[in-house]
C-alpha cells in the first residue's frame, strides 16, 4: 500500500484528503507543520507527500528543498491557495512532481497522485537496477543507459529529470521559451530538443548568434534586405526570421543585443510580421522563438541595458540549466558518454576513470561546463595508455585546484609541503605569510588557476605569483 503524507496547518483541509486517499486505497497519515511533518519523515518512509504552500513555520519551498535532500526518492506536490505560473515552474524546477491549486477536485487530486506515484515509482526501480560495485572496493566501469538530446546528455539526477519534464511540458505549446544558464551548458542541444519534440518538427530550426552581431549588420541578419537597399547589398538576402517561418528561431546571447536593435526586435515578435531592409513588402510569420541567455537579464533590466517589454515577450516559460558542478554524479556519466566517443574517435580503448580521477571530476568546478568536461575527457583519452585514465593526464589546473583544496581543507598530504602551513608558529612573521598563502590560494580558486588574472588581481607580477605558488606546492 502507498503511503502519503498531507501537510496543511487547516485540520479540516488534513481531515478530507486523508479519508479521501484512504477510501482510495492509500495509507495516510498528516501533519499541521513543517517540523511535526520532518519528525513523521524521520521515522518512516513515505512514497508521497502533499504539502500546502503556506504554513505556520515554514513554507511549502523550504518542505521541498529539504525532502529533496533528505529523502530523494519521496515524490512532492504542492497545494496553494492561489495560481501563480512563476512560483509554479520554480517548484517544479526545484523537484516537486506537481502543484495543485484549490479549491481542490477530488478527480484532479487522484489523478496527479496516481500520476505522481508511478513517476516516482519508475526511479525507484531504475536506482534499485543499478549494479552494485564488486566486493573488495575493486573498481567496476559498467556502461549506463545515458539519454542523450542532440548530442546534449541529460543525466540520471533529480535536476536532470526536472530538465527533461520541462522540456516535455512544453515543447507541444507555441509558448516562447527562454533558456537561462552559464556558457557551456548546452543550451542550442536544450532548444533543438524542444523543436524536434514540438509539432514544428518538419520544419527549420534556425540558430543564431546574437553576441557577434554588430549594429549594421543585424537588420540585415534578422530581416534581411533587397538587392541595391544599401551600398554593399549586391544580392537579395533572406533574413533568420523568413528562413524559419513555420519552425523554430533560436537566439543565443541575447543579452548582448544593443538596445536600439532590441526595438526593432520587439516590432517583429508583437507584430509577427516582418520587412526585408528596402522592401515595402510585409511577410507574415509563423516562428516559435527560443532565446538564451548567460547573464541575468532582470538585473541588465534595472539597469536599462535591457527592454522589459522585450524580455516578457521572450519569457513566457523560462528553463533554468544548472551548471555542471551542481549536477552532482551526472558528471561521471556525461564523462563516461564523452570517453566512448573520444574511443570511437581515437580508435583506443579505455574503460573508465580511476578513484581519484572521478574524485577530481566531482570536486572540480568547472568553469567551462560540460564543453569543458568533453575537451578535458578527449585530451584526457589522447594521453592514456592502460584502461583507466589517471590523474597525470589531467590539465595542469585541476591537479592545482585539488592541490587547493587539500590544502584549504588542512589535510596533512603530500601536495602540502609548506612548513607555514604545516606547522602554524605564534610570530608576526609566520601569521603574516599565513594570510598572504590563504590570499594567493582564495584568488587562484576565484580564477581558476588563471596566472595572469590572479597576478593582476593581487598586483603582483606573474614571476613572483610563480615563485609564491612554488612555495606552496601549487607549481
Amino acid at each position: 500500500m502507498k503511503k502519503i503524507l498531507i501537510i496543511d496547518d487547516e485540520v479540516n483541509i488534513g481531515l478530507l484528503l486523508s479519508k479521501f486517499l484512504g477510501k482510495n486505497g492509500f495509507e495516510v497519515k498528516t501533519a499541521s507543520t513543517g517540523a511535526s511533518a520532518f519528525d513523521i519523515l524521520s521515522k518512516e518512509y513515505f512514497n508521497l507527500v502533499m504539502c500546502d504552500f503556506r504554513l505556520e513555520d515554514t513554507d511549502g519551498r523550504e518542505v521541498l528543498k529539504k525532502i529533496k535532500h533528505l529523502y530523494p526518492r519521496t515524490g512532492v506536490i504542492i497545494i496553494t491557495g492561489y495560481s501563480d505560473i512563476k512560483l509554479a515552474v520554480e517548484l517544479i524546477k526545484m523537484g516537486a512532481y506537481d502543484y495543485i491549486t484549490k479549491p481542490l477536485y477530488p478527480d484532479e487530486i487522484l489523478n496527479t497522485v496516481n500520476k505522481a506515484l508511478e513517476t516516482q515509482q519508475a526511479l525507484f526501480d531504475e536506482l534499485e537496477d543499478q549494479p552494485l560495485s564488486k566486493p573488495g572496493g575493486e573498481k567496476k566501469n559498467e556502461k549506463k543507459n545515458i539519454q542523450v538530446l542532440d548530442n546534449y546528455v541529460v543525466g540520471q539526477s533529480g535536476a536532470a529529470r526536472d530538465l527533461m519534464r520541462q522540456i516535455e511540458l512544453v515543447a507541444p505549446t507555441n509558448y516562447s521559451v527562454i533558456l537561462i544558464g552559464e556558457s557551456g551548458t548546452g543550451k542550442e542541444s536544450v532548444a533543438k530538443s524542444i523543436h524536434q519534440k514540438s509539432n514544428r518538427r518538419d520544419k527549420p530550426f534556425i540558430a543564431m548568434d546574437c553576441g557577434s552581431l554588430t549594429k549594421e549588420l543585424a537588420g540585415s541578419e534578422f530581416f534581411g534586405h533587397e538587392k541595391g537597399s544599401f551600398t554593399g547589398a549586391l544580392f537579395t538576402k533572406i533574413g533568420h526570421f523568413e528562413m524559419a517561418n513555420g519552425g523554430t528561431l533560436f537566439l543565443d546571447e541575447v543579452g548582448n543585443l544593443s538596445y536600439e536593435i532590441q526595438a526593432s526586435l520587439l516590432r517583429t515578435v508583437q507584430e509577427r510580421r516582418v520587412k526585408r531592409i528596402g522592401s515595402t513588402k510585409e511577410i507574415e510569420l509563423d516562428v516559435r522563438l527560443i532565446v538564451a541567455t548567460n547573464e541575468n537579464l532582470v538585473d541588465a533590466i534595472s539597469k536599462g541595458r535591457f527592454r522589459e517589454d522585450l524580455y516578457h515577450r521572450f519569457n513566457e516559460f523560462g528553463i533554468y540549466l544548472p551548471p555542471l558542478r551542481e549536477r552532482g554524479k551526472d558528471i561521471l556519466t556525461f564523462a563516461q558518454y564523452f570517453l566512448d566517443h573520444a574511443n570511437q574517435e581515437l580508435n583506443k580503448e579505455v574503460k573508465g576513470f580511476s578513484n581519484e580521477v572521478e574524485e577530481c571530476f566531482l570536486a572540480y568546478t568547472w568553469p567551462g561546463n560540460v564543453r569543458e568536461l568533453k575537451n578535458v575527457v578527449r585530451r584526457a583519452v589522447l594521453l592514456t595508455e592502460g584502461e583507466l585514465v589517471m590523474e597525470k593526464a589531467l590539465p595542469l589546473e585541476m591537479s592545482n585546484f585539488m592541490k587547493l583544496a587539500a590544502l584549504e581543507g588542512g589535510v596533512d598530504n603530500n601536495y602540502v609541503t609548506t612548513t607555514v602551513v604545516k606547522e602554524k608558529k605564534l610570530d608576526l612573521k609566520n601569521a603574516a605569510l599565513e594570510a598572504e598563502y590563504e590570499t594567493i590560494l582564495k584568488v587562484l580558486k576565484e580564477v581558476n588557476f588563471n596566472k595572469t588574472k590572479a597576478a593582476k588581481i593581487l598586483k603582483i607580477d606573474r614571476k613572483t605569483l610563480y615563485n609564491k605558488m612554488k612555495a606552496i606546492s601549487l607549481e
